[in-house]
């Protein structure tokens, strides 16, 4: 399966899914015009890759998101909750949430995928402020 790349813009994240590696990486702000058109094909590629994966390797899972709206965090649950689909069958998720030191939005918005999703390995990763 090919990897996924989307450059960042200035209202959507980088998304970074290297799936021969079992890595992916979101990184930026997320307030695209269209959250759905956005991450749909994401979500989308995301499900073929796990659906399709034989390997029991432990996948990783690096987020570090500045900033989502509303329309966004509907889509990431819905990420995530694939992710945790995945997890539930076996393969060990790492799920690497990286966070602003003074960020408590984003903080308390990582502690409820920890409880919205058990299954993934949760790690917290709290960022120095610049």
């Amino acid at each position: 399966m090919d990897n996924l790349f989307i450059a960042a813009s200035p209202s959507s994240p980088e998304v970074d899914f290297r799936f021969d590696e079992r890595r992916l990486s979101l990184k930026g702000e997320s307030y695209p015009e269209n959250a759905a058109q956005f991450w749909g094909d994401i979500i989308v590629a995301l499900r073929r890759f796990l659906a399709e994966d034989g390997d029991t390797a432990p996948v990783a899972v690096n987020v570090a998101l500045a900033y989502f709206n509303s329309s966004s965090t509907k889509m990431l649950f819905s990420l995530f909750g694939a992710l945790n689909d995945k997890a539930k069958s076996g393969t060990e998720v790492v799920l690497n949430w990286y966070h602003d030191e003074d960020d408590d939005t984003i903080f308390e918005f990582g502690q409820e995928l920890r409880e919205d999703f058990p299954d993934l390995v949760f790690n917290d990763h709290a960022v120095k402020s610049l």
